[in-house]
Protein backbone atom coordinates (compact mmCIF):
# COMPACT_ATOMS: atom_id res chain seq x y z
CA UNK A 1 0.00 0.00 0.00
CA UNK A 2 0.05 0.28 2.90
CA UNK A 3 1.29 0.50 6.94
CA UNK A 4 0.69 1.38 5.73
CA UNK A 5 1.75 6.43 1.58
CA UNK A 6 -1.67 6.04 -0.44
CA UNK A 7 -4.13 6.35 2.46
CA UNK A 8 -1.26 8.15 4.64
CA UNK A 9 -1.61 10.96 2.40
CA UNK A 10 -5.49 10.58 1.72
CA UNK A 11 -6.68 9.51 5.63
CA UNK A 12 -6.12 6.39 5.98
CA UNK A 13 -2.74 4.10 6.67
CA UNK A 14 -2.07 1.06 4.81
CA UNK A 15 1.04 -0.15 3.38
CA UNK A 16 3.83 -2.23 4.44
CA UNK A 17 6.37 -4.22 2.79
CA UNK A 18 7.89 -7.55 2.23
CA UNK A 19 11.20 -7.50 0.28
CA UNK A 20 14.32 -10.19 0.82
CA UNK A 21 14.11 -10.61 3.96
CA UNK A 22 10.24 -10.84 4.64
CA UNK A 23 7.75 -13.62 5.00
CA UNK A 24 7.11 -15.06 1.56
CA UNK A 25 10.79 -16.09 1.48
CA UNK A 26 9.85 -18.58 4.45
CA UNK A 27 6.94 -19.91 3.04
CA UNK A 28 4.22 -17.91 5.61
CA UNK A 29 1.12 -16.96 4.65
CA UNK A 30 -0.85 -20.02 3.48
CA UNK A 31 -4.07 -21.23 4.28
CA UNK A 32 -4.01 -21.39 7.97
CA UNK A 33 -3.56 -17.06 7.34
CA UNK A 34 -6.72 -17.06 6.20
CA UNK A 35 -8.16 -19.36 8.76
CA UNK A 36 -6.78 -17.27 11.80
CA UNK A 37 -8.37 -13.74 10.18
CA UNK A 38 -11.37 -15.25 8.93
CA UNK A 39 -12.37 -17.46 11.48
CA UNK A 40 -11.34 -15.40 14.26
CA UNK A 41 -13.62 -12.29 13.21
CA UNK A 42 -15.71 -13.50 10.54
CA UNK A 43 -18.42 -13.46 12.70
CA UNK A 44 -18.16 -10.09 14.14
CA UNK A 45 -17.37 -8.65 10.97
CA UNK A 46 -20.00 -9.73 8.92
CA UNK A 47 -22.75 -8.93 11.53
CA UNK A 48 -20.73 -6.33 13.24
CA UNK A 49 -22.36 -5.98 16.03
CA UNK A 50 -19.62 -4.05 18.25
CA UNK A 51 -19.80 -1.53 21.22
CA UNK A 52 -21.27 1.66 19.03
CA UNK A 53 -21.71 3.45 21.66
CA UNK A 54 -18.10 4.49 21.81
CA UNK A 55 -17.49 3.72 18.00
CA UNK A 56 -15.49 7.18 16.84
CA UNK A 57 -12.87 6.31 20.24
CA UNK A 58 -14.29 8.82 22.74
CA UNK A 59 -15.11 6.01 25.77
CA UNK A 60 -13.44 6.55 29.02
CA UNK A 61 -10.67 4.56 28.06
CA UNK A 62 -9.50 7.52 25.65
CA UNK A 63 -9.30 10.13 29.13
CA UNK A 64 -6.33 8.16 31.00
CA UNK A 65 -3.19 8.70 31.01
CA UNK A 66 -1.45 4.89 29.86
CA UNK A 67 0.44 3.57 32.46
CA UNK A 68 4.03 3.47 32.04
CA UNK A 69 5.37 -0.44 31.05
CA UNK A 70 8.51 0.92 28.95
CA UNK A 71 11.16 2.96 30.45
CA UNK A 72 12.67 6.01 28.75
CA UNK A 73 15.42 8.54 29.17
CA UNK A 74 15.18 12.35 30.07
CA UNK A 75 16.05 14.06 26.91
CA UNK A 76 15.12 17.53 27.60
CA UNK A 77 16.84 20.02 25.33
CA UNK A 78 16.83 18.21 22.62
CA UNK A 79 14.57 18.41 19.14
CA UNK A 80 13.49 15.24 17.48
CA UNK A 81 12.12 15.26 13.46
CA UNK A 82 9.99 12.82 12.61
CA UNK A 83 8.96 12.35 8.87
CA UNK A 84 5.59 10.67 7.72
CA UNK A 85 3.37 10.66 4.87
CA UNK A 86 0.79 11.11 7.18
CA UNK A 87 -2.60 14.08 6.81
CA UNK A 88 -5.69 14.65 8.67
CA UNK A 89 -6.47 12.16 11.53
CA UNK A 90 -3.56 10.01 10.47
CA UNK A 91 -0.95 13.07 11.75
CA UNK A 92 -3.29 13.85 14.32
CA UNK A 93 -3.69 10.40 15.87
CA UNK A 94 0.34 10.19 15.23
CA UNK A 95 1.01 13.39 16.86
CA UNK A 96 -0.72 12.33 20.25
CA UNK A 97 1.58 9.55 20.33
CA UNK A 98 4.53 11.60 19.84
CA UNK A 99 3.23 14.42 22.46
CA UNK A 100 2.83 11.58 25.02
CA UNK A 101 6.45 11.03 23.64
CA UNK A 102 7.67 14.54 25.02
CA UNK A 103 5.95 14.45 28.78
CA UNK A 104 7.98 11.33 29.21
CA UNK A 105 11.19 12.50 27.94
CA UNK A 106 11.24 16.54 28.09
CA UNK A 107 12.57 16.10 23.84
CA UNK A 108 10.45 18.40 21.60
CA UNK A 109 9.35 16.12 18.76
CA UNK A 110 8.48 17.84 15.32
CA UNK A 111 6.75 15.65 13.09
CA UNK A 112 7.66 16.87 9.25
CA UNK A 113 4.93 15.93 6.65
CA UNK A 114 6.89 14.46 4.13
CA UNK A 115 5.79 13.75 0.31
CA UNK A 116 5.21 10.44 -1.73
CA UNK A 117 7.09 8.55 -2.46
CA UNK A 118 8.87 9.27 0.64
CA UNK A 119 12.32 7.89 0.09
CA UNK A 120 12.49 10.53 -2.97
CA UNK A 121 11.60 13.17 -0.26
CA UNK A 122 14.14 11.50 2.29
CA UNK A 123 17.03 11.71 -0.49
CA UNK A 124 16.47 15.61 -0.99
CA UNK A 125 16.38 16.33 2.91
CA UNK A 126 19.49 13.93 3.02
CA UNK A 127 21.30 15.42 0.62
CA UNK A 128 20.32 19.25 1.51
CA UNK A 129 22.23 17.51 4.89
CA UNK A 130 18.93 18.32 7.11
CA UNK A 131 17.87 14.47 7.30
CA UNK A 132 14.97 13.87 10.18
CA UNK A 133 16.25 11.85 12.78
CA UNK A 134 13.20 9.21 12.39
CA UNK A 135 11.10 8.28 9.30
CA UNK A 136 8.25 6.10 9.05
CA UNK A 137 8.38 3.92 6.21
CA UNK A 138 5.31 2.13 4.73
CA UNK A 139 7.34 -0.71 2.50
CA UNK A 140 9.74 -3.27 3.65
CA UNK A 141 11.09 -2.04 0.13
CA UNK A 142 11.83 1.39 1.22
CA UNK A 143 13.47 -0.23 4.31
CA UNK A 144 15.87 -2.08 2.37
CA UNK A 145 16.89 1.46 0.21
CA UNK A 146 17.90 3.56 2.81
CA UNK A 147 19.95 0.56 4.39
CA UNK A 148 21.36 0.19 1.09
CA UNK A 149 21.88 3.90 0.71
CA UNK A 150 23.20 4.06 4.45
CA UNK A 151 20.44 6.22 5.90
CA UNK A 152 19.33 3.34 8.07
CA UNK A 153 20.77 3.22 11.40
CA UNK A 154 20.29 -0.20 13.71
CA UNK A 155 18.07 -0.15 16.43
CA UNK A 156 19.50 -0.14 19.51
CA UNK A 157 19.14 -2.51 22.45
CA UNK A 158 15.71 -1.26 24.04
CA UNK A 159 14.05 -0.87 20.83
CA UNK A 160 15.14 -4.74 20.14
CA UNK A 161 14.54 -5.62 23.53
CA UNK A 162 10.50 -4.30 23.57
CA UNK A 163 10.17 -6.35 19.65
CA UNK A 164 11.59 -9.04 21.13
CA UNK A 165 8.78 -8.74 23.99
CA UNK A 166 5.80 -7.27 22.13
CA UNK A 167 6.27 -8.83 18.28
CA UNK A 168 5.95 -12.26 16.51
CA UNK A 169 9.39 -13.09 14.59
CA UNK A 170 7.51 -12.60 11.49
CA UNK A 171 6.92 -8.70 12.07
CA UNK A 172 10.56 -8.11 13.62
CA UNK A 173 11.85 -9.97 10.63
CA UNK A 174 10.03 -7.72 8.10
CA UNK A 175 11.93 -4.59 9.76
CA UNK A 176 15.23 -6.43 9.41
CA UNK A 177 17.73 -6.53 6.66
CA UNK A 178 20.46 -9.14 6.36
CA UNK A 179 19.82 -10.06 9.96
CA UNK A 180 20.53 -6.60 11.01
CA UNK A 181 17.07 -4.98 12.78
CA UNK A 182 16.24 -1.29 11.49
CA UNK A 183 12.47 -1.02 11.47
CA UNK A 184 9.68 -1.05 14.22
CA UNK A 185 6.58 -1.93 12.69
CA UNK A 186 4.17 0.67 14.49
CA UNK A 187 1.22 0.20 12.77
CA UNK A 188 0.11 -2.33 10.86
CA UNK A 189 -3.64 -3.09 8.22
CA UNK A 190 -5.86 -5.87 7.38
CA UNK A 191 -6.30 -4.99 3.70
CA UNK A 192 -8.62 -7.63 2.84
CA UNK A 193 -11.73 -6.14 3.96
CA UNK A 194 -14.80 -4.90 2.38
CA UNK A 195 -16.99 -1.96 4.37
CA UNK A 196 -20.78 -1.13 3.44
CA UNK A 197 -23.67 0.86 3.91
CA UNK A 198 -25.66 -1.30 6.18
CA UNK A 199 -28.84 0.48 5.50
CA UNK A 200 -28.51 0.23 1.58
CA UNK A 201 -27.98 -3.30 1.89
CA UNK A 202 -31.16 -3.96 4.02
CA UNK A 203 -33.54 -1.96 1.32
CA UNK A 204 -32.15 -4.33 -1.58
CA UNK A 205 -32.27 -7.57 0.56
CA UNK A 206 -28.12 -8.02 0.16
CA UNK A 207 -26.54 -9.71 2.55
CA UNK A 208 -22.58 -9.55 3.33
CA UNK A 209 -21.39 -12.15 -0.01
CA UNK A 210 -18.64 -14.87 1.05
CA UNK A 211 -17.53 -15.79 -2.69
CA UNK A 212 -16.20 -13.30 -5.71
CA UNK A 213 -19.22 -14.77 -7.76
CA UNK A 214 -21.73 -13.72 -4.20
CA UNK A 215 -20.15 -10.09 -4.73
CA UNK A 216 -20.82 -10.01 -8.02
CA UNK A 217 -24.07 -11.21 -7.47
CA UNK A 218 -24.84 -8.75 -4.17
CA UNK A 219 -23.97 -5.87 -6.41
CA UNK A 220 -26.23 -6.32 -8.87
CA UNK A 221 -28.90 -6.86 -6.40
CA UNK A 222 -28.06 -3.02 -4.72
CA UNK A 223 -28.10 -1.98 -8.07
CA UNK A 224 -31.57 -3.17 -9.01
CA UNK A 225 -32.41 -1.15 -5.91
CA UNK A 226 -31.38 2.03 -7.58
CA UNK A 227 -28.50 2.35 -5.25
CA UNK A 228 -24.82 1.82 -7.02
CA UNK A 229 -23.02 -0.85 -5.76
CA UNK A 230 -19.16 -0.02 -5.89
CA UNK A 231 -17.26 2.66 -4.83
CA UNK A 232 -13.73 2.50 -6.43
CA UNK A 233 -10.91 4.59 -5.48
CA UNK A 234 -9.51 4.92 -9.34
CA UNK A 235 -7.43 8.41 -8.81
CA UNK A 236 -5.15 6.42 -6.14
CA UNK A 237 -3.60 3.92 -7.81
CA UNK A 238 -2.44 1.98 -4.78
CA UNK A 239 -5.99 0.51 -3.65
CA UNK A 240 -6.38 -1.06 -7.51
CA UNK A 241 -3.33 -2.60 -6.43
CA UNK A 242 -5.05 -3.82 -3.44
CA UNK A 243 -7.73 -5.01 -5.64
CA UNK A 244 -5.57 -7.31 -7.97
CA UNK A 245 -3.50 -8.48 -5.18
CA UNK A 246 -6.50 -9.73 -2.96
CA UNK A 247 -7.76 -11.43 -6.12
CA UNK A 248 -5.27 -13.40 -7.41
CA UNK A 249 -3.67 -14.26 -3.65
CA UNK A 250 -6.97 -16.15 -3.45
CA UNK A 251 -7.10 -17.27 -6.89
CA UNK A 252 -3.81 -18.30 -7.40
CA UNK A 253 -2.53 -19.29 -4.35
CA UNK A 254 0.58 -17.85 -2.17
CA UNK A 255 3.43 -19.47 -3.68
CA UNK A 256 2.38 -17.80 -7.21
CA UNK A 257 1.74 -14.70 -4.97
CA UNK A 258 5.46 -14.75 -3.44
CA UNK A 259 6.85 -15.23 -7.33
CA UNK A 260 4.97 -12.76 -9.02
CA UNK A 261 6.29 -10.51 -5.75
CA UNK A 262 10.11 -11.18 -6.29
CA UNK A 263 9.34 -11.13 -10.34
CA UNK A 264 10.66 -14.69 -10.55
CA UNK A 265 7.57 -15.28 -12.55
CA UNK A 266 6.66 -12.88 -15.48
CA UNK A 267 3.51 -10.34 -15.13
CA UNK A 268 2.39 -12.22 -18.65
CA UNK A 269 1.88 -14.77 -16.86
CA UNK A 270 -1.53 -16.73 -17.26
CA UNK A 271 -2.01 -16.17 -13.71
CA UNK A 272 -1.89 -12.95 -13.91
CA UNK A 273 -4.21 -13.42 -17.08
CA UNK A 274 -6.75 -15.10 -14.92
CA UNK A 275 -7.05 -12.45 -11.98
CA UNK A 276 -6.91 -9.22 -14.25
CA UNK A 277 -10.09 -11.15 -15.92
CA UNK A 278 -11.66 -11.78 -12.72
CA UNK A 279 -11.50 -7.95 -11.73
CA UNK A 280 -12.97 -7.45 -15.03
CA UNK A 281 -16.09 -9.03 -14.20
CA UNK A 282 -16.47 -5.97 -12.00
CA UNK A 283 -14.40 -2.95 -13.30
CA UNK A 284 -15.98 -3.90 -16.94
CA UNK A 285 -19.36 -3.30 -15.62
CA UNK A 286 -19.41 0.59 -15.22
CA UNK A 287 -22.91 0.68 -13.73
CA UNK A 288 -21.69 -1.31 -10.83
CA UNK A 289 -19.49 1.25 -10.03
CA UNK A 290 -20.08 5.15 -8.53
CA UNK A 291 -19.26 7.69 -11.14
CA UNK A 292 -18.99 5.06 -13.89
CA UNK A 293 -15.84 4.67 -15.14
CA UNK A 294 -14.56 8.59 -15.04
CA UNK A 295 -15.70 9.31 -11.75
CA UNK A 296 -13.73 6.32 -10.02
CA UNK A 297 -10.60 7.47 -11.63
CA UNK A 298 -11.65 10.89 -10.42
CA UNK A 299 -12.35 9.52 -7.15
CA UNK A 300 -9.76 9.41 -4.44
CA UNK A 301 -9.28 6.93 -1.32
CA UNK A 302 -11.07 9.42 1.13
CA UNK A 303 -14.08 10.00 -0.87
CA UNK A 304 -14.77 6.44 -1.91
CA UNK A 305 -15.23 5.96 2.17
CA UNK A 306 -17.47 9.08 2.75
CA UNK A 307 -19.45 8.95 -0.48
CA UNK A 308 -20.50 5.38 0.61
CA UNK A 309 -21.50 6.32 4.02
CA UNK A 310 -23.32 10.00 3.84
CA UNK A 311 -26.41 10.08 2.10
CA UNK A 312 -28.21 7.71 4.51
CA UNK A 313 -29.43 4.64 2.39
CA UNK A 314 -28.89 6.34 -0.95
CA UNK A 315 -25.52 6.89 -0.43
CA UNK A 316 -23.21 6.84 -4.47
CA UNK A 317 -21.78 3.66 -3.38
CA UNK A 318 -22.95 1.14 -1.09
CA UNK A 319 -19.67 -0.85 -0.62
CA UNK A 320 -16.44 0.23 -0.90
CA UNK A 321 -13.00 -2.53 -0.47
CA UNK A 322 -10.28 -1.56 1.53
CA UNK A 323 -8.44 -2.05 5.08
CA UNK A 324 -9.36 -1.68 8.98
CA UNK A 325 -8.23 2.07 8.24
CA UNK A 326 -10.99 2.87 6.64
CA UNK A 327 -12.76 3.03 9.96
CA UNK A 328 -10.94 6.38 9.97
CA UNK A 329 -12.75 7.96 6.96
CA UNK A 330 -15.75 6.94 8.49
CA UNK A 331 -15.50 8.85 11.24
CA UNK A 332 -15.26 11.47 9.46
CA UNK A 333 -19.32 10.94 8.58
CA UNK A 334 -22.09 10.50 10.62
CA UNK A 335 -22.46 6.79 10.00
CA UNK A 336 -21.29 4.86 13.03
CA UNK A 337 -19.22 1.65 13.00
CA UNK A 338 -20.77 -1.17 13.93
CA UNK A 339 -24.38 0.09 13.02
CA UNK A 340 -24.68 2.24 9.91
CA UNK A 341 -20.98 0.89 8.59
CA UNK A 342 -20.39 -2.75 8.29
CA UNK A 343 -17.68 -4.85 6.92
CA UNK A 344 -16.97 -8.27 5.87
CA UNK A 345 -13.75 -10.22 4.46
CA UNK A 346 -12.23 -9.78 1.00
CA UNK A 347 -14.89 -12.34 -0.84
CA UNK A 348 -12.28 -15.96 -1.71
CA UNK A 349 -11.94 -16.18 -5.34
CA UNK A 350 -9.91 -19.54 -5.41
CA UNK A 351 -10.59 -22.11 -1.74
CA UNK A 352 -9.82 -19.80 0.47
CA UNK A 353 -10.14 -16.11 1.05
CA UNK A 354 -7.55 -13.75 0.75
CA UNK A 355 -5.32 -12.04 3.89
CA UNK A 356 -3.29 -9.40 2.58
CA UNK A 357 -1.71 -6.73 5.16
CA UNK A 358 0.48 -3.74 5.56
CA UNK A 359 2.37 -1.68 7.42
CA UNK A 360 4.25 1.21 8.68
CA UNK A 361 7.95 1.13 10.54
CA UNK A 362 9.98 3.33 11.79
CA UNK A 363 13.14 3.39 10.84
CA UNK A 364 16.12 5.72 12.68
CA UNK A 365 18.20 8.13 10.20
CA UNK A 366 20.42 9.20 12.97
CA UNK A 367 22.08 7.45 15.81
CA UNK A 368 21.00 9.56 18.22
CA UNK A 369 19.67 9.11 21.90
CA UNK A 370 16.60 10.72 20.71
CA UNK A 371 15.72 8.22 18.08
CA UNK A 372 16.49 5.37 19.57
CA UNK A 373 14.17 6.47 22.53
CA UNK A 374 11.68 6.70 19.89
CA UNK A 375 11.99 3.73 18.42
CA UNK A 376 11.93 2.10 21.66
CA UNK A 377 8.67 3.80 22.64
CA UNK A 378 7.05 3.10 19.32
CA UNK A 379 8.21 -0.83 19.85
CA UNK A 380 5.84 -0.35 23.39
CA UNK A 381 2.57 -1.09 24.26
CA UNK A 382 2.37 2.40 25.49
CA UNK A 383 2.42 4.18 22.17
CA UNK A 384 0.21 1.25 20.54
CA UNK A 385 -2.58 1.89 23.09
CA UNK A 386 -2.39 5.57 22.48
CA UNK A 387 -3.27 5.45 18.90
CA UNK A 388 -5.72 2.01 18.90
CA UNK A 389 -7.94 4.17 21.55
CA UNK A 390 -8.35 6.55 18.75
CA UNK A 391 -9.52 4.13 16.15
CA UNK A 392 -8.52 3.32 12.64
CA UNK A 393 -5.71 1.71 13.66
CA UNK A 394 -4.37 -1.89 14.25
CA UNK A 395 -1.16 -2.74 15.74
CA UNK A 396 0.80 -5.82 15.75
CA UNK A 397 2.09 -5.03 19.16
CA UNK A 398 0.97 -8.59 20.40
CA UNK A 399 0.81 -8.10 24.04
CA UNK A 400 -1.57 -4.80 23.42
CA UNK A 401 -4.74 -4.95 24.97
CA UNK A 402 -7.39 -5.65 22.81
CA UNK A 403 -9.62 -3.83 25.06
CA UNK A 404 -7.75 -0.50 23.93
CA UNK A 405 -9.76 -0.24 20.92
CA UNK A 406 -12.69 1.51 20.68
CA UNK A 407 -15.27 -1.06 19.33
CA UNK A 408 -16.24 -4.76 18.98
CA UNK A 409 -15.27 -4.33 15.05
CA UNK A 410 -11.82 -2.71 15.48
CA UNK A 411 -11.27 -5.15 18.10
CA UNK A 412 -11.98 -8.28 16.36
CA UNK A 413 -9.70 -7.35 13.43
CA UNK A 414 -6.76 -6.40 15.59
CA UNK A 415 -7.00 -9.74 17.56
CA UNK A 416 -7.48 -11.74 14.28
CA UNK A 417 -3.95 -9.97 12.81
CA UNK A 418 -2.59 -11.12 16.21
CA UNK A 419 -4.00 -15.02 15.86
CA UNK A 420 -2.34 -15.01 12.53
CA UNK A 421 1.02 -14.48 13.93
CA UNK A 422 3.43 -15.26 11.10
CA UNK A 423 0.93 -16.55 8.74
CA UNK A 424 0.26 -13.67 6.34
CA UNK A 425 1.35 -12.82 2.99
CA UNK A 426 2.30 -8.87 2.85
CA UNK A 427 0.99 -6.16 0.16
CA UNK A 428 2.89 -7.34 -3.05
CA UNK A 429 3.26 -4.05 -4.35
CA UNK A 430 5.46 -3.15 -0.98
CA UNK A 431 7.70 -6.02 -1.69
CA UNK A 432 8.77 -4.51 -5.18
CA UNK A 433 10.55 -1.41 -6.47
CA UNK A 434 8.94 1.70 -5.67
CA UNK A 435 9.83 2.76 -8.91
CA UNK A 436 7.31 0.18 -10.12
CA UNK A 437 4.88 -0.89 -7.29
CA UNK A 438 4.77 2.54 -5.07
CA UNK A 439 5.08 5.91 -7.81
CA UNK A 440 2.01 7.32 -8.49
CA UNK A 441 1.52 8.07 -11.94
CA UNK A 442 4.14 4.96 -12.83
CA UNK A 443 3.97 1.14 -13.45
CA UNK A 444 1.67 -0.95 -11.37
CA UNK A 445 -0.48 1.97 -10.76
CA UNK A 446 -0.27 3.33 -13.75
CA UNK A 447 -1.20 -0.35 -15.27
CA UNK A 448 -4.33 -0.75 -13.54
CA UNK A 449 -5.58 2.89 -13.69
CA UNK A 450 -5.42 2.23 -17.81
CA UNK A 451 -7.24 -1.42 -16.53
CA UNK A 452 -9.70 0.19 -15.00
CA UNK A 453 -10.01 2.33 -18.14
CA UNK A 454 -10.43 -0.50 -20.56
CA UNK A 455 -10.54 -4.11 -18.56
CA UNK A 456 -11.10 -5.63 -21.68
CA UNK A 457 -7.67 -5.51 -23.34
CA UNK A 458 -6.03 -7.66 -20.60
CA UNK A 459 -2.85 -8.96 -22.98
CA UNK A 460 -1.82 -5.27 -23.21
CA UNK A 461 -1.82 -4.87 -19.95
CA UNK A 462 -0.15 -7.17 -19.28
CA UNK A 463 2.27 -6.47 -21.24
CA UNK A 464 2.73 -2.72 -20.43
CA UNK A 465 2.98 -4.50 -16.54
CA UNK A 466 5.68 -6.41 -17.32
CA UNK A 467 7.63 -4.10 -19.43
CA UNK A 468 7.60 -1.20 -16.23
CA UNK A 469 8.43 -3.96 -13.86
CA UNK A 470 11.36 -5.78 -15.73
CA UNK A 471 12.82 -1.91 -16.25
CA UNK A 472 12.23 -1.66 -12.49
CA UNK A 473 14.03 -5.17 -11.28
CA UNK A 474 16.93 -4.53 -13.55
CA UNK A 475 17.57 -1.07 -12.65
Amino acid sequence: MRTTRRANKALGTDRGGLGRNGLGRNGLGTRRAAVAIVAVGAVALSGCGGDSSDDKGSGDTASKAPAATVQLPKLNGETIQVAAVWTGPEQENFTKVLSEFEKRTGATVTFVPAQDPIVNFLGTKIAGGSPPDVAMLPQVGAIQQAVEKKWAKPAGAEAKAQLAKNYSKGWQDLGAVDGTQYGVYFKAANKSLVWYNNAAFENAGAVAPKTWQDLLKTAETISASGVTPVSVAGADGWTLTDWFENIYLSQAGPEKYDQLAKHEIKWTDGSVKDALTTLGQLFGKPNLIAGGTDGALQTEFPASVTQTFTGGDQPKGAMVFEGDFVGVNIGQTEAKIGTDAKVFPFPAVGPDAPVVTGGDAAVALKDTKGAQALLTFLASTDAAKIWAETGGFVSPNKSLDPAAYPNDVQRDIAKALIAAGDDFRFDMSDQMPQSFGGTPGKGEWKALQDFLKNPKDVAAIQQQLEAAAAKAYTS
